[in-house]
């Protein structure tokens, strides 16, 4: 052997030992501690090179190798529970030609080709295995090792989605079955958990996956009693008796008959364009859902072709996991930056060594405030996590603290504003900083004439963000009635700016000179008003002037407004740069809608009935139709339950739309909708 393939040998393997040691260690930390230091992301990229090393290096391979091991080991505070059947993880691909080369491998090992798959969500939770007998749930355990887990049997029987006993007759129960399946924190839960942990002053729990984990792992069932967990079936280990059926999507339907929850995106699919048409499909779904998911598995349908299959050490060869794009990535925060909203808040941003996550790059995250940064203690110079899930905006959840260096530098809130150099005031018990420039700050008055023409208030079409910095940097927007003014000769001094171009935005301009009195009071941008507060404020005083001429006392009579909301409101009206901005606006030609108060004879298809709006409706915003609902005669809401009359469905309805229809509730499409407005008006 040549001494440049010896040094090569020797490094490959002081890696391998390298990269063991480190994913044993995070192995302890994920599965034992419930505490993981870097996201999945960093893991899968370590395991995946350990991998590969041993693939091209099997000499080299050592005995207690991460890549050999299912899970972790079982904590010794509890007792240890014997699987009858080995539950084992799952091998995973990250690409349509992997799931191409597994689809490949499978056919191969085959006599008969694939002739279906089942498709469903990879839960992020905590896999578990529930043992019955006779239909009653004996005894309960963690994955631990695949073999030996921690029997957690008191914790499980906490969880109300767990039958205690199966729900169909006798007859159809076998004899005992091992049910494999995922406890999971659903995400309104984990974000209700986690204010009860600030509120009591204890740590956080990291996402929800953690927080599932930690729950199962209470010594106190009590404890996990309290804790928002459910638990979905997705398959089963070792069963004495008959079960029924002949496919994995069969079994998956008999769970569900015996009151097991099933994901409703369990589906059979019987070509490779399938599957990934539902990755697809899920992948654009997954930040709806109400639970967190990491990818999806596929598996071969067919039990009797599975037994074929069979198992490699740690997977089996006829299942899979098609990870998602990351939505937790760690990356190195360069610095940070501060920016100045509308309401004159302070936020700073990391300034990230670009990063891809959530299937973007991403260079920015917003850490929120530096009650946030503090307690979190996120330096310049740290390997922080990042996180992007759907269309959320990129934030940073924690520091690796691991990797923390020695010159990393402290974030310090500035004391005058980035741009108009105003003092920075914090407010005691306020987690948020603000400039105290006001409107005549360049950053706040960019702010308010954005939300001014935004969607909700004046929508004003083709004015975005882009045309509003321009005029403002221009000098041709001062305030709100500027906009009113523009004439076409002041746009086509701006750049890319076309004479069709502005022909349409002043168009749109006249457009929007009639507007309803909630987006008005909305438009104003007043701090805390929504556009549902607006629309309480405009349904109670009816017009701007008894609005402005309200006390404390008449503004907290108003629903769903408190002491806070009200000041702010008062606060408004008596700042002399606003009340400008009033009278200019009063000059301009805007037209304020009369409101017809709530119940004032009213007589159309929907007074009585309680309406709920779900999907892109195209022809108005979801706020405006809930607003025309509601002036004629209807009660708005936003879940589908037994008692709602009507569910008015647009474009990508989702699990609104089935839940109406399992209910057996009244559907009515968006294009109906606009009919009967029509004929309404």
């Amino acid at each position: 052997m040549s001494s440049n393939n010896k040094s090569t040998n020797k490094s490959t393997q002081a890696r391998i030992k390298h990269l063991t040691k480190v994913l044993t260690e995070h192995n302890r930390r994920y599965y034992l501690e419930d505490s993981p230091t870097i996201p999945d992301s960093d893991y899968d990229a370590l395991f995946r090179e350990l991998k590969t090393l041993e693939e091209h290096n099997p000499s080299l391979a050592v005995a207690n190798s991460p890549t050999k091991r299912v899970g972790g080991e079982a904590l010794k505070q509890f007792s240890p529970s014997q699987h009858r059947q080995r539950l084992l993880s799952l091998d995973n691909v990250f690409s349509q030609d992997e799931l191409a080369d597994f689809w490949q491998r499978a056919d191969n090992r085959l006599t008969d080709s694939v002739q279906q798959w089942v498709a469903e969500p990879k839960f992020d939770g905590l896999a578990v295995n529930l043992l019955y007998e006779n239909g009653k749930f004996i005894q309960g355990a963690t994955r631990g090792d695949g073999e030996i887990g921690e029997d957690i049997t008191l914790n499980l029987k906490t969880i109300d989605s767990i039958p205690l006993l199966f729900s169909k007759s006798k007859s159809t129960w076998p004899k005992s079955i091992e049910v494999r399946g995922e406890v999971v924190m659903p995400k309104k839960g984990f974000e209700v958990l986690n204010k009860k942990q600030d509120k009591l002053g204890e740590k956080r729990f990291a996402n929800p996956r953690n927080a599932a984990a930690g729950s199962l792992r209470q010594l106190d069932s009590s404890i996990t009693a309290k804790r928002p967990l459910e638990f979905y079936a997705y398959g089963i280990g070792e069963c004495i008796g008959d079960f029924g059926g002949e496919t994995h999507f069969s079994v998956m339907a008999q769970l569900s008959n015996l009151g097991f929850k099933v994901s409703e995106w369990v589906r059979e699919i019987s070509d490779f364009a399938g599957l990934q048409d539902y990755y697809n499909e899920l992948l654009a779904s997954r930040a709806s859902l109400p639970y967190d998911i990491d990818g999806i598995v596929y598996k071969v349908n067919d039990l009797s072709q599975q037994e074929v299959l069979g198992f490699v050490s740690r997977a089996p060869r006829f299942a899979v996991a098609y990870k998602f794009p990351a939505q937790e990535v760690s990356t190195l925060l360069q610095g940070v930056d501060f920016q100045v909203g509308r309401t004159g808040a302070l936020t700073p941003v990391a300034r990230l060594e670009p990063v891809f996550v959530g299937g973007v790059t991403v260079s920015n995250a917003t850490l929120h405030n530096m009650d946030e940064v503090n307690r979190k203690d996120v330096r310049i110079g740290d390997r922080v996590i990042v996180r992007r899930a759907g269309d959320v905006i990129p934030e940073v959840v924690s520091v690796i603290l691991d990797y923390r260096r020695k010159n990393a530098k402290k974030i310090k809130l500035p004391d005058v504003c980035p741009v108009c150099g105003s003092e920075v005031i914090k407010e005691e018990g306020l987690a948020v900083a603000r400039c105290s420039g006001g409107l005549f700050c360049g950053a706040q008055l960019k702010g308010a004439l954005k939300h001014f023409v935004s969607r909700r208030a004046f929508r004003i079409d083709g004015l975005g963000d882009k045309w509003i910095d321009q005029l403002v940097d221009s000098g041709l927007i001062k305030t709100p009635a500027d906009i009113f003014v523009l004439k076409k000769e002041d746009l086509l001094k701006l750049p890319r700016m076309g004479e069709k171009s502005a022909d349409n935005l002043l168009q749109a301009i006249y457009d929007a000179r009639e507007i309803d009195f909630a987006r008005f009071i909305y438009a104003l941008g007043i701090r805390e008003v929504g556009i549902a507060t607006a629309s309480h404020l405009a349904e109670h005083f009816l017009n701007l002037a008894a609005l402005q001429q309200a006390d404390l006392e008449q503004l907290q009579a108003v629903d769903e407004v408190g002491e806070v909301v009200a000041r702010f409101v008062l606060d408004y009206f008596s700042d002399n740069q606003q009340s400008g901005w009033l009278d200019n606006l009063s000059k301009v030609g805007i037209i304020i809608k009369k409101v017809v108060a709530k119940g004032e004879n009213i007589t159309s298809p929907f007074s009585g009935k309680t309406v709920v709006l779900t999907g892109d409706l195209k022809f108005l915003t979801r706020e405006e139709a809930a607003s025309k609902l509601e002036n004629l005669g209807a009660k708005v809401t936003s879940s589908v339950s037994k008692k709602t009359d009507l569910l008015i469905a647009g474009e990508k309805a989702g699990s609104k739309l089935k839940k109406a229809e399992q209910l057996g509730v009244t559907v009515m499409d968006s294009q109906a909708f606009q009919g009967v407005l029509e004929s309404l008006a």
